[in-house]
């Protein structure tokens, strides 16, 4: 049936259109605000301790809904909601202890990311096969916050809401970039099949080309994941090593929790000699070695005595090597430091945390913050120096890499320990600090996807829980209450082949960077032709 001009304005005297009133206009502007900030709530609720990672799927295709033909300074805006909805709960526990200020300047600096992005997404929504071109430009934009300010915040990767999802194969083929850009492609990819299902029962056609490409960047991420499958292995391919993971627990939560001095330390020692009287006992099997967490050692066990020789009878009494997180000086330097200490030689080796934590362990713009707050300043009064190698330790034949706490969330320092020749990963960690907040669910889940990016067992002991012990294929085997002395032992896989995504590196989040820059390129280029054109 032809539609003509004719029928179309008999149709509006039948019809009259009631023009919006003010208020009505004000309120109609607020529902694609209101649902941008409703799916970054739905993305955030995808994330640890929650197991729903699904959600993702309906939040990217709202956030589509919402970008979609929008100018660039409404996108900026939408982009901006959607991230404020999404870290402003994710990140609360940045203000646990140091109160709101940090936790909020935080979310607003991060969501200026997420904002851009979502100006890139509105860019490209009107190209041929656009949920590919966004779903990169969302990866560009986890590249580039993974990187500035002060080195890069990459907490809140999609790729670390999907540790229980169909698509966690897909870490062992490109890393957290081909993971994460699997489920933002699946998410915008729903959206673009339900619009095109709408419009062909609007106006009773169907564009064949576009419903195609739409089904497949539902279909390929899912069928990637399937066939990504074989890559995780469980298979023991350099023996087996049998495993002890200390969590001593501490006397206080919060940023008190070394504030009794040892405490800590003898907390960690007293459950290695539990540990240690239950293998007499015959209640549990002797370890090859001990894993203690960071700040496992309050005190500087170089700089005192004491430490030192607590440290050495629970060596002697376990019999076995056991790496020890300590803040050590060196050369008037702070490091945040492993330690492996033999039960007969002492302190062997050594790893400094490589990536600190901006804020936490050395404070950036200091004079700015002290105007802000000296009390800011006095919490941070030294700035810890960064370590410059990767750290391997050998521990009675197994190779143990070391990826200290905040390091997990950053894809070369995990990389890194690998491709050094780790047969497993260790992710010492102190989360006292952060109570009993999400946080320590949110990096559990981190060393989770690390497990099968590298095909790599991982240990994860923490000061005060959670403590775990993961399988290359990401399952937690054994895990730990919180605030709780606990200790774990298991026998677990060594591996030394190397998934795609080891031996790749960071060349897929470059290619999928590329393909957001040539997306880009073309939408703006189709808009300035567009405008040309009009002009003349």
């Amino acid at each position: 049936m032809t539609v003509t001009a004719t029928s179309v304005d008999q149709s509006d005297q039948l019809h009259p259109r009631t023009p919006p009133t003010g208020l009505g206009n004000r309120l109609a502007r607020l529902i694609p605000a209101a649902t941008a900030a409703l799916c970054g709530v739905v993305l955030y609720l995808s994330f640890p301790p929650r197991t729903v990672w699904w959600l993702a799927l309906p939040a990217f295709a709202g956030f589509a809904w919402v970008l979609r033909d929008r100018s660039w300074k409404a996108a900026l805006g939408l982009g901006y909601l959607f991230g404020l909805g999404f870290l402003l709960p994710l990140l609360v526990w940045t203000g646990v202890e140091v109160g709101p200020g940090p936790w909020l300047a935080l979310v607003a600096i991060e969501a200026v990311f997420v904002a851009l992005v979502g100006v890139g997404v509105a860019a490209v929504s009107k190209l041929p096969a656009w949920p590919v071109w966004a779903a990169a430009v969302w990866i560009a934009g986890e590249a580039v916050r993974a990187r500035v300010p002060f080195r890069g915040f990459p907490w809140g990767k999609i790729a670390f809401g999907q540790a229980d999802g169909v698509f966690l194969p897909l870490a062992a083929v490109g890393g957290t970039p081909v993971l994460g850009f699997a489920v933002v492609l699946c998410g915008f990819g729903l959206f673009e099949a339900g619009r095109l299902v709408f419009e062909g029962r609007r106006t009773r056609a169907v564009r064949r080309g576009a419903a195609a490409a739409a089904l497949l960047t539902v279909a390929v991420p899912v069928a990637g994941a399937v066939a990504a499958r074989p890559l995780v292995s469980d298979k023991a391919e350099k023996g087996t090593a049998t495993v002890a993971v200390i969590q001593g627990n501490v006397p206080s939560s919060g940023l008190e929790f070394n504030s009794r001095r040892r405490a800590v330390l003898d907390y960690h020692a007293r459950e290695t000699k539990k540990l240690a009287a239950d293998i007499k006992a015959g209640k549990v099997a002797k370890p090859d070695f001990v894993l203690w967490p960071e700040n496992s050692s309050d005190i500087d066990p170089f700089a005192n005595a004491d430490a030192a020789i607590v440290i050495d009878e629970a060596a002697r009494a376990v019999g076995v090597p056991i790496s020890v997180g300590a803040v050590v000086e060196r050369d008037g330097k702070w490091f945040n430091e492993q330690i492996l200490w033999d039960p007969a030689k002492g302190p062997t080796q050594t790893y400094d945390k490589r990536q600190i934590q901006p804020f936490g362990e050395y404070l950036p713009l200091r004079s700015l913050v002290g105007a802000i707050n000296k009390n800011w300043t006095a919490m941070a009064h030294e700035d810890f120096s960064r370590g410059t190698k990767p750290g391997v330790f050998d521990l009675d034949g197994a190779k143990v890499g070391l990826v200290t706490c905040y390091e997990a969330a950053f894809d070369w320092a995990v990389r890194s320990e690998v491709t050094d020749g780790a047969q497993m990963i260790s992710v010492p960690s102190n989360n006292a600090t952060f109570d009993r907040s999400e946080m320590t669910y949110q990096q559990l889940a981190m060393s989770r996807i690390r497990a099968v990016e590298h095909s790599r067992t991982v240990t994860v002991p923490v000061t005060s829980g959670v403590s775990a012990i993961i399988m290359p294929d990401g399952k937690i085997t054994q895990k730990t209450g919180m605030f709780v002395p606990a200790y774990l032992v298991q026998k677990v896989p060594l591996r030394t082949s190397e998934t795609p995504a080891t031996r790749l590196g960071i060349l897929p989040e470059i290619a999928l960077v590329l393909v957001a820059a040539g997306g880009l390129g073309w939408a703006i280029g189709s808009g300035l032709r567009g405008r040309r054109a009009a002009d003349a």
